[in-house]
């Protein structure tokens, strides 16, 4: 069985080495998708001798697919985001995945998402994420702008950790959020997808994220700030969707409509 791994990346240097040599530890083959970096980051790609795709930024799927389609002669896929990275467990873990001759359409591992701030470092949350896809499944699109999760398949858990640097301030997240939020409205209300009560949503999240995932008892109240943003997010992408069916964004709407997804991104406020 053959490993093709990827990461996406832009200029992020600063996180971009240990997901790399992360991904060279488990894959057979490795490619890193540019966004027209000029930070330093290809620098790191080339320094390591893996191979490099530069590509004009379109969206997560679109980069995806670029990536899946740099390594065919693979059996699987396995991604990292650049902000992305493994431990040694999980690197034993991927490397007896890789011996037991699975046949599964996705495996999902659980990601760490990791708040560091400029005082503390805390757990935010853990969540599953499929991050192994058998390679005919592997079927992303360039309207998948933001949210790029793959259509349902059977999927098996792996007892394997993906560590994230999840935020470094809680302003850098609310900023953040609300671009991926306009995206997602643009995307969903041409998918049809129903809307939400905004505020409801927000509440809703907030417990979620402080209470259930327990951002409260591991964060304390950095804890509760972060899942404040990360509800703020839910809330706006209802907000948002609203305004576009009200006719909002017009030249966003259009740009997704006519498929020209890098304009989606040059024409975000």
């Amino acid at each position: 069985m053959r490993l093709g791994g990827f990461v996406i990346h832009g200029n992020n240097a600063d996180t971009l080495a240990r997901c790399l040599d992360a991904i060279a530890a488990v894959a057979d083959e490795v490619v890193a998708v540019d966004s027209c970096s000029s930070d330093g980051s290809a620098e790191l790609v080339r320094a390591r001798g893996l191979r490099q795709v530069v590509h004009r930024w379109e969206g997560y799927g679109a980069a995806r697919q670029v990536a899946t389609a740099a390594l065919q002669g693979c059996d699987y896929v396995f991604f990292l985001d650049s902000d992305e990275w493994l431990e040694a467990p999980a690197i034993a873990a991927l490397r007896a995945w890789k011996a037991s001759s699975p046949d599964a359409p996705h495996y999902s591992l659980a990601r760490r998402d990791w708040a560091e701030l400029p005082h503390r470092r805390f757990l935010f949350r853990t969540e599953r994420h499929v991050r192994l896809v058998r390679r005919d499944h592997a079927r992303w699109e360039p309207s998948m702008i933001v949210h790029e999760a793959l259509p349902p398949a059977p999927t098996v858990r792996l007892d394997a950790h993906v560590e994230h640097r999840f935020a470094t301030s809680v302003e850098a997240m609310r900023s953040k959020v609300d671009r991926y939020a306009l995206l997602w409205a643009i995307r969903f209300h041409a998918e049809g997808r129903r809307a939400k009560p905004p505020a409801l949503q927000k509440v809703v999240h907030a417990l979620k994220e402080a209470l259930v995932h327990g951002a409260l008892f591991r964060g304390g109240r950095d804890g509760i700030r972060l899942a404040e943003a990360v509800a703020h997010y839910h809330a706006r992408k209802y907000a948002l969707l609203g305004d576009v069916r009200r006719g909002g964004h017009p030249e966003l709407v259009r740009a997704f409509a006519e498929r020209r997804f890098a304009d989606v991104y040059r024409l975000l406020p």
